[in-house]
């Protein structure tokens, strides 16, 4: 074992994380720390580091396991130097080794016959090629042009990048130093697709150990052999990937459903029996020995999944025409950088687009150039009817802090009034006093909902939809996707997360050589057409390999205990006879019950035939009662006696 928890609790105030957790992270684990938004997943991060001390519990660890955390409070980090320099900074020994090197050549030249200079100079070029010393700066540089950067951008300072670039440098910087255990926090929020895709290939064959927080279900997928779902307050362990997780966390729950309920029928039964003869002198025994039986028994838990549903409907009031929004020869640059050069595109009433590519390409502006909020030369020639509502990426940002949620979107000029903005807002999990929090102490999960939720309730047939799913867990991601399906307007949106693409988008554009170039079909389509593509140009005939996929662990279970197949069916029998005795039972004792009202009526005895008749009725039923206890306790005690057996 690397690091791990050993019947860890931990509360965050009055708030309980996890309760009695242990995990424990070995060689080679791959995992997936997965829970709803709020849940705290990044605070069982912190814990795991000795950031936050547990009440309960220990968390263990190797003296000489390494740990490398990324994480958002990383940003606050601000230098100087190039961003070379701060990768570099991995290899904190090789470049105390390159002065030393320096500085014991320099007193060689003066002193050249100085034995222990000449020894100390050697072992430290010794230590310096068992560390591959000299090929950091080709190592710092692989992993800087594989998370995005260009040759220019390598020696420019750190302090000039924005903070998702900043996160790119800090992360190649712990990429390098090659820790035995890598905790990322939500890495893919700060990288385009293609460095997405160079993440997962290099993590593959990374030799630590990786937990990951990720929203990004294709990322996890081809990333993790275990999942660790953090639910209830409990860590609940999968061995396989994202996929392997749904299918058998539905198996757990449906399984433990069913436990539950015919634990449920056990114990109403047994309290039955105790109800039924813990007056009765000859049965008290019994009785309270089944009622200590019960007091003993270990309760499985009722289901009841804390599964947040928003409840997103996008509502039209104006059907547009079929052109929506036309481009012709459009041109943006920003200095000598250019994003588009005379490009053209249309987009139609329908149209559902996604704009991907690399960082840096310009989708973002291209957005804004459709939405009309980013100047350009060139047509922006707009449809008739067409309503858009554009949600942005600074759009967390915009928010007014001082506001409370309701006061936020009684500010958006929706018109609506706050008996309907208090039912949107519930549809976004903001139900109650919810509305009257204040923006400013929302997570950004919560911050995000506000503002799609304000980009929701304009009402309009064309949205903008800038990187809509950062800040939003991955059921939340769905239910948005769902959304959207549904929604009869028309869309372009800007997305890092393949999965959400793949279940939204009909038609995928790009920016390729500062043109606008549309692909008519889905997101996966579009990747079989590039694979093809780069076998043709390659003039390769055989298929393209994939990046290899995590191994699927599935857990083994220990082997149950022969069951008497013989004595389980009796038992199943005499189940069946006592449920039936008893339904006998209780109509046997409605009907005592109406009886003795008849004949505590005085009209009774005023027909002489009619009260000897309801007495010889009232007999015979006391005496079916009193042979229907007698099969009870029978059948009863074989019950008991068959449970002890099989």
């Amino acid at each position: 074992m690397l690091i791990g928890f050993q019947n860890v609790t931990f509360e965050f105030g009055a708030r309980t994380i996890v309760a009695d957790a242990t995990w424990h992270i070995q060689p080679g684990d791959r995992i997936g720390l997965v829970g709803y938004n709020g849940t705290g997943k990044s605070t069982l991060l912190k814990v795991l580091v000795g950031e936050y001390t547990p009440s309960k519990g220990t968390v263990e660890k190797s003296k000489e396991t390494t740990i490398g955390y990324l994480h958002q409070d990383l940003l606050s980090f601000d230098t100087s130097e190039s961003i070379t320099e701060v990768a570099l900074g991995a290899f904190e020994r090789v470049r105390q080794l390159e002065k030393e090197i320096e500085q014991l050549g320099i007193e060689l030249e003066k002193n050249h016959e100085d034995e222990s200079l000449l020894l100390k100079y050697t072992d430290c070029l010794h230590e310096m090629d068992v560390l591959d010393g000299y090929n950091i700066h080709h190592k710092a540089e692989e992993v800087l042009h594989g998370l995005g950067f260009s040759n220019e951008d390598l020696g420019k300072p750190y302090q000039q990048f924005s903070g998702g670039w900043r996160m790119r440098v800090l992360l190649a910087k712990m990429i390098l130093q090659q820790p035995d255990v890598l905790l990322l926090d939500e890495p893919t929020n700060h990288l385009d697709l293609p460095s997405i895709e160079w993440l997962e290939k290099y993590l593959v064959h990374y030799k630590g150990s990786v937990v990951i927080v990720s929203h990004d279900k294709f990322f996890l997928n081809r990333m993790v052999n275990k999942i660790v779902e953090l639910y209830q307050q409990q860590l609940h362990i999968y061995s396989g990937n994202y996929e392997f997780y749904e299918t058998e966390k539905a198996i757990r729950i449906e399984m433990q459903q069913k436990a539950f309920e015919n634990q449920q029928d056990y114990i109403r039964q047994q309290e039955r029996f105790i109800e039924r003869f813990k007056a009765k002198a000859s049965k008290a025994a019994q009785a309270q020995s089944v009622q200590k039986r019960l007091d003993k028994l270990d309760k499985i838990e009722d289901v009841q999944l804390e599964r947040p549903n928003m409840r997103i409907n996008f509502q039209l009031e104006k059907v547009p025409g079929k052109i929506l929004v036309t481009l012709k020869d459009v041109t943006k640059k920003f200095g000598d950088l250019t994003i588009v050069e005379h490009g053209a595109a249309e987009i139609e009433r329908g149209d559902k687009i996604a704009l991907i590519g690399a960082n840096g390409k310009g989708k973002s502006t291209l957005l804004r150039m459709i939405a009309g909020t980013e100047t350009f030369s060139g047509e922006r020639i707009w449809g008739h009817n067409v309503e858009e509502s554009f949600y942005a990426q600074h759009q967390l940002e915009a928010l007014t802090l001082s506001n409370t949620i309701l006061e936020e979107l009684q500010h958006c000029g929706s018109k609506k009034n706050d008996v309907e903005l208090r039912s949107l807002l519930g549809s976004f999990l903001f139900s109650g006093d919810d509305v009257d929090k204040k923006i400013r102490v929302l997570s950004g999960g919560e911050k995000a909902r506000v503002a799609l939720a304000k980009t929701i309730v304009s009402r309009g047939n064309f949205l903008i939809l800038d990187e809509p799913t950062n800040h939003l867990d991955m059921h939340s991601v769905e239910l948005l996707a769902e959304a959207l399906n549904k929604y009869e307007g028309s869309y372009i949106l800007v997305s890092h997360d393949r999965y959400f693409i793949s279940m939204t988008a009909n038609k995928i554009w790009e920016i390729v050589d500062h043109q606008i170039k549309e692909f008519k079909g889905t997101y996966q389509e579009w990747v079989d057409w590039n694979e093809r593509m780069e076998k043709q140009k390659k003039g390769q005939t055989a298929p393209v390999k994939e990046a290899p996929k995590p191994v699927v662990e599935v857990p083994v279970s220990k082997p149950a205990q022969p069951i008497n197949k013989e004595l389980q069916k009796e038992l199943q029998r005499n189940q069946r006879k006592l449920a039936q005795v008893e339904t006998d039972l209780n109509k046997a004792q409605e009907e005592q019950k109406q009886i003795e009202l008849d004949l505590a009526n005085p009209d009774t005895y005023t027909n002489a035939a009619k009260f000897a008749d309801l007495e010889g009725t009232y007999k015979s039923v006391k005496n079916r009662i009193a042979e229907l206890n007698q099969n009870y306790e029978a059948l009863f005690e074989m019950i008991m006696e068959l449970e002890n057996k099989v």
